[in-house]
């Protein structure tokens, strides 16, 4: 069973990930689902029929924009970093906590590493599924790197100089 980092604590993950290529055939009504955003956008009306809770993924060239109409279904949405360097979803959940005000999970998953870690809270994430040879013990740490921000962010709206001016 993975171990994720979810508001700075290891927990046990509970979700099942569905493959991008994955069809309704033989899911459980009552598990809790990730899905990707091609299987919502095709059979969202018997996804939402569903006792389980559920969740949607987004690929890095896909954009939340395709389910912003829809974040009220979701417990999670989880954004999919393919290889470390690629960075599109960091807007995606900027875009999610911003623009669209969800209050649900933002979880990364995919090619995610403790050097992001810190940043990607910054943009808006709340849960990291590291990479399958990494501790998540070690990778807590990752949040101690940075005392204080400058800039302001979802995690942070206001700037250092505002907040000294308070």
């Amino acid at each position: 069973m993975q171990r994720l980092i979810k508001n700075g604590e290891i927990i046990d993950e509970t979700w099942h990930l569905l493959p991008k290529d994955a069809t309704l055939d033989g899911l459980f009504n009552s598990d809790d689902l990730i899905v990707p955003l091609g299987l919502w956008l095709d059979h969202a009306h018997a996804l939402k029929a569903r006792d389980g809770g559920l969740g949607v993924w987004l690929d890095s060239d896909e954009e939340v924009e395709a389910i912003a109409d829809d974040l009220s279904h979701f417990q999670v949405v989880a954004l999919n970093f393919p290889v470390f360097s690629d960075g599109r979803n960091y807007s995606n959940a900027r875009l999610l906590r911003d623009r669209y005000s969800y209050q649900g999970e933002v979880r990364a998953i995919g090619d995610v590493l403790r050097d992001q870690l810190f940043f990607m809270r910054r943009c808006g994430f709340d849960a990291f599924a590291l990479r399958a040879d990494r501790d998540p013990v070690e990778a807590l740490e990752s949040f101690k790197d940075f005392s204080d921000t400058y800039q302001s962010a979802s995690d942070q709206p206001l700037p250092l100089f505002r907040r000294r001016q308070a």
